[in-house]
């Protein structure tokens, strides 16, 4: 079995490519519990599959490192449209693909080289809803904000995201029964009308150095609140790096960033794994 581990701005992935009746045949889950561990496995969030596709040009699932899977990746689709570039699989720059929240279209642009430096991936319109104060296990009231970006996202607005206790907050919110689904839980300090800091726990893999859905839901939960400018480009700082949002007045979400290849993985199951 082989896979080509790639990374947006940290948020790391184990990519495979296949015809839609092998990648379906696979027991995905499984398969991600075991590579996703990185003191036994492999080391990633999760893996990301890519077949051909009747509805668009290419066709992605997302399985999260505890083997749920997820319904988009914003990180993971940047990475999957230079994967299929630059493996050879297309020589378009302009890309549909099609995931589980629906087609996506995305823009690569290219080095001299003719490799994929970056994607900007519209991610259609968001849902922003008013926000809501849940009380945590201990008693504390947290005011969060539910985005719907093709996944779930609860935004929080903190005065300092590096002291935000993510660990602690993020488990407990996502299996709250106000997400009965689960939910992806950002931690968002607001710098200036142009930039937010952002920490963030993902449903199904835990803290992440970056999310590119959340990336989306913070900003266009800032934009609708006011606490960005929303009609400019909002730059968003992850763990992993920058992303660059932009929220267009009818709440249409552009996102753009990098992706890279890390390594070529081949891996030989033996002994209890292969059973």
């Amino acid at each position: 079995m082989h896979f080509t581990k790639m990374e947006g701005l940290g948020n790391d992935y184990l990519y495979m490519y296949g015809s839609q009746e092998e990648i379906d045949s696979l027991p995905t889950p499984a398969l991600s519990r075991r590579w996703s561990d990185r003191h036994f496995g492999i080391g990633s969030d999760g893996i990301i599959q890519i077949s051909p596709s009747d509805q668009a040009d290419f066709r992605m699932r997302i399985y999260n490192a505890d083997g749920s899977e997820a319904m988009m990746c914003g990180n993971g689709i940047r990475c999957v449209g230079k994967y299929v570039h630059d493996k050879g699989y297309t020589q378009k720059t302009h890309l549909t693909v099609d995931t589980r929240s629906g087609i996506k279209t995305l823009d690569l642009n290219l080095r001299e080289d003719g490799t994929v430096a970056s994607a900007a991936v519209d991610m259609g319109q968001v849902k922003v809803s008013y926000p809501e104060s849940v009380d945590l296990e201990n008693g504390t009231p947290v005011i969060l904000t539910p985005v719907n970006v093709g996944n779930p996202h609860a935004v929080i607005f903190v005065s300092d995201a590096e002291a935000a206790d993510v660990a602690g907050w993020g488990p407990e919110l996502e299996h709250h029964p106000l997400f009965p689904e689960g939910v992806n839980v950002e931690f968002a300090q607001v710098l200036d009308e142009h930039t937010i800091r952002m920490r963030v726990w993902e449903r199904g893999s835990g803290i992440t150095m970056a999310c590119g859905t959340g990336a989306c839901a913070t900003a266009a939960a800032a934009a609708a609140q006011g606490k960005v400018d929303g009609g400019h480009e909002i730059t968003i700082r992850l763990d992993g790096g920058d992303l660059s949002i932009r929220v267009f007045p009818d709440q249409t979400v552009v996102m753009t960033g990098p992706c890279a290849f890390v390594s070529e993985c081949d891996v030989i199951e033996e002994g209890e794994k292969a059973k």
